[in-house]
């Protein structure tokens, strides 16, 4: 299920969030050399978070993707977000965080979603680390912080329909249903990875991201911009129609 876009006004204009997106692409083409190799091989070594680096690990495998020698560079913890390592890793994290990050924006203002997106994207470090302290293998996205961003969601507007594209037909069900199927899938993708490498895939950043910003939302909202949004909480509906409602027609295929 790919999600499209959904039925949540923007009350400002998201600079944050454009911003966000605009510094990603840039170190993408910057610094990562539009995802050709060496150059980001080398990126992804050199600015992506490896807990065994960072944590000094002793033991080492004898195949790692990175040369490791034991001094930390803690600034990856924050470098590591802005990192990518595919085309299709930058466009389906910006992608999320354009349909997402506008309304949670909105409901903190500008410096409080800088801080709060960090502080999410630090979590989902912190989770991933902790799910395999001595991991050789480097992390790299911002997927982690934009599950923060994810988890802010489903707490401010879980009535809010989120169209998705859903085989051959477009689908609308509330927020609350598709970002939490999206964490039942992280959730089983994460206890699947456990004591291997999860297929490259960082879900317990996702978890921990998500987690974070659901909780981190409690603190950094801001009321006064909250109650000028028509779609807030549970007791406003999103739409007049039923919870769940198909708004594209199926097609054969060919």
């Amino acid at each position: 299920m790919i999600p499209i876009r959904d039925d949540n006004p923007q009350l400002k204009l998201p600079v944050v969030t454009y911003a966000l997106i605009v510094l990603n692409v840039l170190s993408w083409l910057v610094l990562q050399g539009f995802g050709a190799e060496p150059q980001l091989m080398q990126s992804i070594c050199r600015l992506g978070l490896i807990p065994a680096d960072l944590l000094g690990a002793t033991t080492i495998p004898a195949r790692v993707p990175c040369y490791i020698d034991g001094s930390p560079n803690w600034l990856t913890l924050f470098s590591s977000m802005f990192m990518h390592g595919s085309w299709m890793h930058l466009i389906g994290n910006m992608w999320f965080l354009w349909i997402f990050g506008d309304n949670v924006e909105d409901s903190m203002g500008r410096v409080r979603f800088v801080i709060f997106y960090v502080l999410c994207g630090l979590a989902a470090a912190g989770a991933q680390i902790a799910a395999d302290l001595a991991s050789p293998i480097p992390m790299v996205g911002a997927s982690g912080a934009i599950g923060g961003v994810m988890g802010a969601y489903i707490i401010l507007y879980p009535r809010v329909h989120v169209h998705m594209f859903f085989y051959y037909t477009t689908i609308a069900v509330p927020a609350v249903f598709m970002l939490g199927y999206w964490f039942l899938v992280q959730a089983l993708g994460g206890f699947n990875s456990l004591g291997g490498e999860g297929g490259g895939v960082a879900f317990w950043a996702h978890l921990g991201g998500f987690v974070a910003g659901a909780l981190l939302v409690l603190v950094f909202k801001d009321k006064r911009l909250l109650d000028m949004h028509p779609y807030h909480g549970w007791k406003k509906r999103s739409h007049p129609s039923r919870a769940w409602h198909q708004v594209g027609g199926s097609r054969r295929r060919r």
